[in-house]
């Protein structure tokens, strides 16, 4: 099996697992050795969902603002925990494929490998939602014929992001691409680049 069939496995399976209790505080069961690239391919996923249903919490338009601050707040700790994660697993695909000697025309990608797995990650979070959306009973005809044509074409795009997600490693390993790492750099939670923070 690939890298990328892996991940989807992985992904599939912890989308999965987090919805056996479907609760956000949830303790996580990773059943991969801590330090693989499978356990932190385990933990992305967990994340990722965990934000979806954080993200339909806060949307609710009777949550009480105090509570929805908190939530606020959680939601960009997640965010940071997701960043810090993607460059985590940009150092797996660094140690993988910077040593490879790459052809004079070789080129360079408009983003990293992570950053293309954090989407696949993602992208099997939304199916599981929309194919929720097409089985639900409580809803009209329009709507269920509206989310089956949604959940065709992302599950296209699932196909579409694996096959072009293989195929971007295989340039790696064959030297048609460089390897490069951008880190993220994000400001607004640091208290040293923040101004809102270091001007207290």
């Amino acid at each position: 099996m690939n890298f990328v069939d892996t991940a989807n496995a992985i992904f599939a399976k912890a989308v999965e697992d987090y919805h056996l209790k479907d609760d956000v505080d949830a303790q996580m069961i990773n059943p991969y050795e801590t330090g693989s690239i499978e356990h932190d391919l385990y933990t992305k996923n967990w994340i990722d969902t965990v934000q979806w249903h954080l993200e339909d919490i806060i949307r609710d338009p009777n949550i009480n603002p105090i509570d929805a601050l908190a939530l606020k707040h959680r939601i960009d700790h997640s965010n940071q925990d997701r960043t810090d994660l993607v460059e985590r697993i940009d150092s797996y695909f660094w140690d993988q494929y910077s040593m490879v000697k790459h052809a004079p025309d070789a080129r360079i990608n408009t983003e990293s490998p992570a950053w293309a797995i954090d989407r696949l990650s993602i992208l099997h979070v939304k199916i599981f939602h929309m194919n929720v959306e097409v089985n639900r009973t409580d809803a009209d005809a329009q709507h269920i014929s509206k989310c089956k044509s949604k959940l065709a074409i992302l599950k296209e795009q699932l196909e579409d992001m694996t096959t072009s997600i293989s195929q971007l490693l295989a340039d790696y390993e064959n030297g048609e691409k460089i390897m490069k790492v951008y880190r993220q750099m994000k400001m607004y939670n640091d208290p040293e680049t923040n101004p809102v923070l270091y001007s207290k």
